[in-house]
């Protein structure tokens, strides 16, 4: 898809580009993403848990017919998981998950390597390690860390790349990728947002060159690269803030679908 052909469906990332870090998202976001699924599909891919999606975003949106609701898609951990909004609520269209012992073999590697590594923090906000079903998560200050303890901890990703690296030389048979500002997430193997795209490329039976992908993490480092890796077209933005301006000029250029 060239920029000259509008996109049938609009993913997003949701912490750090639909609001910022476990936060709920603004009522400026909540209008947008309302309007946005007037025209096309709109999906949101993270490696937070169902959960996460419900409390920052479901919640907040503002009231909408059921026929754009059913144009929201929401795919946790990357896409192991997919749900679609109704007027009675979140169903599941599928909920995949990592056997007993690929959990207790990856909350073993992550805390032990990141004992090893001086990256286990006394003082922390909630659980450090979490079990997601199809994904285990590290949050090296819990998951309920205020944004200004997280942002200082890793400005420049070095402790969680180092740490992801440690932990995916014990699990060769797993997959373990940097999540969000201080987080490392374990899954099975080819898991990551390109996992996700496809995933809703299946399921919606819209072509992959007819997305568009928003995410505050495009870098090569990132865990939204993925999706800029295959060949999707992207938008890079900075914070929620980046991501309304966007919208603002983006939902104009498309028609309103009956």
């Amino acid at each position: 898809m060239t920029d000259s052909i509008p996109p049938l469906l609009v993913a997003f990332d949701l912490d750090d580009t639909l609001a910022p870090s476990k936060s709920q998202i603004d009522d400026r976001i909540g209008e947008l993403l309302i309007a946005l699924a007037e025209r096309v599909e709109v999906a949101i891919i993270s490696g937070g848990q169902l959960g996460q999606f419900t409390t920052q975003v479901v919640d907040r949106l503002p009231e909408a017919s059921p026929a754009v609701l059913a144009r929201l898609h929401l795919l946790p951990t990357c896409g192991t998981q997919y749900y679609r909004l109704t007027e009675d609520g979140v169903v599941t269209v599928y909920k995949r998950s990592l056997t007993d012992d690929q959990k207790s073999r990856a909350l073993a590697a992550v805390e032990g390597e990141a004992r090893r590594l001086g990256l286990w923090e006394s003082e922390t906000w909630g659980d450090i390690l979490e079990d997601r079903g199809s994904q285990i998560t590290f949050s090296a200050l819990g998951q309920q860390a205020p944004v200004a303890a997280k942002t200082a901890w890793d400005p420049t990703g070095e402790k969680k790349n180092a740490l992801r690296a440690a932990v995916a030389a014990l699990l060769p048979d797993l997959e373990v990728r940097s999540g969000g500002s201080t987080s490392v997430d374990i899954t099975e193997q080819g898991i990551d947002k390109a996992y996700g795209m496809r995933q809703l490329a299946e399921q919606t039976g819209i072509a992959l060159d007819d997305m568009l992908f928003v995410g505050d993490r495009l870098d090569p480092d990132g865990n939204d690269y993925p999706v800029l890796a295959m060949g999707v077209r992207c938008h890079a933005v900075e914070g929620w803030e980046d991501t309304a301006d966007y919208l603002e000029q983006l939902i104009p250029t498309l028609p309103v679908r009956v």
